[in-house]
């Protein structure tokens, strides 16, 4: 690359070397600065991987447990209703059952999980 104006009274032929000198060092300071930037932007796009990486584990935790406690809230909610007419509510062993079924549940989808590599 070559001075843009070699025709100005201040650049003759004793400094054009110089002048020349100069602009070698600007192009090699603008060419570092873009080199930088480069290495930024590809230090902050790892960074921005890893933090959406463990983003997804965390989400894929709090969905693992969401799954397992949606089925336990449905059949608490369901014997939380105080009807007369809900036969397994008048079994001597009817709390017992209910614990157990959730406990299975929960332990089958938690099984499941295990099994698939998702916990």
């Amino acid at each position: 690359m070559s001075l843009v104006k070699l025709d100005s009274d201040f650049i003759t032929s004793k400094n054009n070397s110089h002048y020349k000198e100069l602009q070698d060092n600007i192009n090699q300071a603008v060419d570092l600065l873009d080199y930088y930037r480069e290495l930024l932007y590809d230090e902050l796009n790892i960074y921005h991987s890893s933090m959406s990486t463990r983003l997804n584990d965390i989400m894929a935790l709090l969905t693992v447990f969401s799954v397992i406690f949606i089925p336990l809230t449905f059949i608490v909610g369901v014997y939380g209703m105080n009807f007369d007419n809900m036969p397994e509510l008048h079994l001597r062993h009817g709390y017992f059952i209910v614990w157990g079924v959730m406990l299975l549940i929960a332990a089958g989808m938690l099984w499941y999980f295990k099994k698939k590599k998702w916990f």
